[in-house]
């Protein structure tokens, strides 16, 4: 009797995978985009095209910048990358930042992040700790202000503990000195963790605040503001007003509108959320042809009415660039602002350190 020949059939498990991923994108419903950035589906699916290059820690030895990463929690994957000065004679301030991104995108390893803190930790001579903070939708807020002080309760912890050679940084800064910043969402995140870890229910000693450093703060509200309606924008601006709406649905609690406080301090309903006796110096960096310019001025107009006497907030205005322009633009025009703008972070920090 004559045998049959079966048949082989070969299996392609990356040729499946990719035709059922492309057959889901195909019947998943679109409810948010923000073009090349952010596409959210109805069944709860995000996705981040990578428009911008992650980078590892390495940098050009003349810098004369260490950096490394570190983890805060590996549970909720919140992380950090420091940088610091090689030739730190003292102990330095510490500078700890939240990268921008509407609440929704950015990283600390995106390259444009990386370049401008190095800079700014040579420049300023300052140590400088990037947080990786939990995104939205997946996170919305209050859970990127939850990591921030997750970030400062860690750091306490470790200060208490002493250093060992996992943390040899920890040696490296003066403690007594030290500053929340951040630009656009990183902004309104340092605004935010300073306020939480400033009450009475935590205890930062032996850390001690000096003060906050908001690079265009990202701010809104129902109402629109002059600045909002009537800055024109190129094609490829890094905030418009239909993208920072976008940014607010995603980020805020579900119902929630721009009205809320986390959006809004200055509204009419958001009387004494922010007590300038609890934060001890402020530093609001604004962009003349940024969308958020009003709103920024806003924002600082309603902290000095309500510190009174007590103490002005410090702003600076930056001529002729907008939103994002010491990691998104590399005019000349934008690198002379950036070097202004890491001038003004200098000497802010030095007078307070």
């Amino acid at each position: 009797m004559r045998k049959r020949r079966m048949t082989v059939i070969t299996f392609d498990p990356n040729f499946s995978l990719q035709k059922i991923s492309k057959e889901k994108s195909q019947h998943r419903v679109l409810v948010e985009e923000i073009e090349g950035l952010i596409k959210v589906y109805k069944d709860g699916h995000v996705e981040r095209p990578p428009i911008v290059p992650n980078v590892t820690t390495t940098l050009p030895l003349e810098l004369g910048v260490i950096s490394s990463d570190v983890i805060i929690d590996s549970f909720t994957n919140i992380w950090a990358r420091l940088y610091v000065p090689k030739l730190c004679q003292e102990k330095s301030p510490l500078l700890i930042y939240f990268h921008g991104g509407g609440f929704c995108v950015g990283s600390v390893s995106w390259i444009c992040y990386h370049e401008f803190l190095a800079k700014l930790a040579a420049n300023a001579n300052c140590v400088i700790m990037s947080v990786n903070y939990r995104l939205a939708p997946e996170n919305r807020l209050p859970a990127a202000y939850d990591d921030g002080v997750k970030t400062i309760m860690w750091l306490k912890h470790k200060v208490i503990s002493g250093a060992n050679e996992d943390y040899w940084w920890l040696s490296k800064i003066n403690f007594s000195s030290i500053f929340f910043g951040g630009d656009s969402a990183g902004g309104n995140i340092a605004h935010n963790v300073a306020k939480k870890v400033c009450s009475k229910s935590h205890d930062l000693k032996p850390l001690t605040l000096k003060g906050t450093i908001l690079i265009q703060p990202f701010f809104g509200g129902e109402s629109r503001t002059y600045s909002e309606k009537y800055t024109a924008q190129p094609p490829r601006s890094a905030l418009i007003l239909a993208s920072a709406d976008t940014y607010w649905r995603l980020a805020l609690p579900a119902g929630a509108n721009r009205d809320h406080p986390w959006c809004n301090p200055a509204a009419k309903e958001c009387q004494n959320l922010v007590d300038l006796r609890d934060i001890p110096g402020i530093l609001v960096c604004i962009s003349e042809l940024d969308i958020l310019k009003d709103r920024n001025l806003e924002f600082c107009a309603t902290l000095n009415r309500d510190a009174g006497n007590y103490r002005k907030v410090e702003y600076v205005m930056f001529k002729g660039v907008g939103h994002a322009f010491q990691v998104l633009n590399k005019s000349q025009v934008a690198q002379t602002r950036t070097a202004e703008l890491i001038a003004h972070i200098k000497a802010f920090i030095s007078k307070r350190s």
